[in-house]
């Protein structure tokens, strides 16, 4: 008998190995593909590798803004493709290495759930049946493929998987769906000069993120290069080219060397025997403030949960999960979640946006300055400006912060902390920053 059994390896069921091997409980983790989940494997690491290569010849062709001239700069796609599977693979090793040191048992296999009451959890995975006292659930999530005619059996249609296992660059891309993940990809190869164009339904991309910054991030890639098409649908898809009504109910089409699927994910409930249990599920497995379902012994954390789809979010679920199975009191807390969008600038964001606090009626009192105001930005980024807002209530507590500008995603967590301790303007003003550095700018905004 097992403490507790884990169903998926990615941030949220490898945290949760971890924390409960190293706090003395029996643990069997199983993966059926390999540890790190989507985001090591298929998503976050092989991505932002791919970006910092982009970022990388960026510099190289951009160089001469600093004083910088290069003879002639080229890529080598292949090179690149090669160093994101190198960096996934000791990544993942190290993950290995990590259960190995907290005694967990590493199962490789399609776990499935034969029964469970509130005693004990029967799982099976291969010709063998685990019983373990307590379950979590971290199944993740996969990509939505939408029922456009023309997508099924369509080798020009990609998701994220398929587009992080090419070996060559394509000669031009079409992306349905404008947010982080699409982004992200059409920033990658808009660097490498590769034709982009993006699709999307709303007014805006990036979804809920702030549209201030969201509209300054078009604007920058739309100088660019990249054709935006935005307030349009898809209708079907012939080939390697996507028809579309605009939003004036014109027909248009937009043609690609392969075609990026990026209009969300869902969350995996099926093919494990959830059915078996008695789980509620709504738009993902339902569950309280410490993670547990309507079974008290099974647990869910990360994207299967369908809340915040977000690696860093499963990871925190998993140190709750945990802790409240070891009756450690914890609760999660999802007001002061950063994201953050890896293109070139940076887009980084917490807690509650302009637009979010006029739906729901909260007064506030806005912070914004140019990202100019930092000396660091200046000295590093020739010719941008950015963008850094903060939302505060009308007691002057932080409630959000979004910024444009490169580096802003290493000190978003400063954001982070204010908001989580419920620091107010006051206490941002007091606090040193280090001098020059661009986070200098959370400081310069309040004054």
């Amino acid at each position: 008998m097992y403490d507790l059994a884990i169903i998926g390896g990615g941030p949220a069921g490898y945290v949760a190995a971890e924390n409960a091997g190293a706090k003395g409980l029996k643990v069997v983790l199983f993966e059926k593909r390999e540890l790190g989940g989507v985001c090591l494997n298929e998503g976050c690491i092989p991505t932002k590798t791919l970006l910092y290569s982009a970022k990388m010849y960026d510099h190289a062709t951009g160089g001469k803004k600093y004083g910088i001239t290069a003879g002639e700069v080229t890529y080598e796609y292949k090179k690149i493709a090669d160093r994101k599977t190198k960096v996934v693979r000791k990544l993942v090793a190290g993950i290995k290495m990590k259960m190995e040191a907290h005694n967990v048992e590493v199962v490789r296999g399609e776990a499935f759930i034969n029964s469970g009451d509130e005693n004990a959890v029967s799982i099976s995975c291969g010709e063998q049946t685990y019983e373990a006292a307590r379950l979590l659930i971290c199944t993740g999530s996969e990509a939505f493929i939408p029922p456009i005619p023309g997508i099924e059996g369509n080798t020009s249609v990609l998701t994220n998987r398929e587009i992080l296992a090419l070996t060559e660059a394509p000669e031009s891309l079409v992306v349905i769906g404008g947010g982080v993940i699409g982004m992200e990809f059409a920033s990658f190869c808009n660097s490498l000069g590769i034709p982009v164009t993006v699709i999307e339904m709303l007014p805006e991309i990036l979804g809920g993120m702030d549209k201030e910054i969201s509209g300054m991030l078009r604007a920058i890639y739309a100088k660019r290069g990249i054709r935006f098409c935005m307030q349009c649908k898809v209708t079907r898809i012939e080939g390697n080219i996507v028809h579309f009504t605009d939003a004036e109910g014109n027909e248009q089409q937009a043609e690609g060397d392969k075609i990026l699927m990026s209009v969300g994910r869902r969350p995996v409930l099926s093919g494990f025997g959830l059915e078996n249990i008695a789980v509620e599920t709504e738009r993902g497995i339902k569950v309280n403030d410490t993670m547990q379902t309507s079974m008290p012994n099974v647990y869910a954390a990360g994207d299967v949960t369908g809340f915040s789809l977000l690696a860093h979010t499963a990871s925190r679920e998993a140190e709750v999960a945990v802790n409240n199975m070891l009756g450690i009191e914890d609760r999660m807390e999802y007001n002061a979640i950063p994201g953050v969008v890896y293109t070139n600038p940076e887009v980084s964001s917490v807690g509650l946006t302009e637009e979010q606090a006029e739906k729901e009626g909260i007064e506030y009192k806005l912070y914004r300055l140019p990202m100019t105001y930092a000396g660091r930005f200046v000295a590093e980024n020739e010719g941008q400006t950015g963008l850094c807002k903060v939302i505060a209530s009308k007691e002057n507590k932080v409630l959000g912060v979004h910024m444009l500008g490169n580096p802003c995603s290493e000190f978003i967590c400063a954001a982070c902390m204010a908001i989580t301790n419920g620091l107010g303007i006051e206490q941002l003003r007091r606090t040193v920053f280090p001098h020059p550095t661009v986070s200098e700018i959370l400081k310069e905004v309040v004054f």
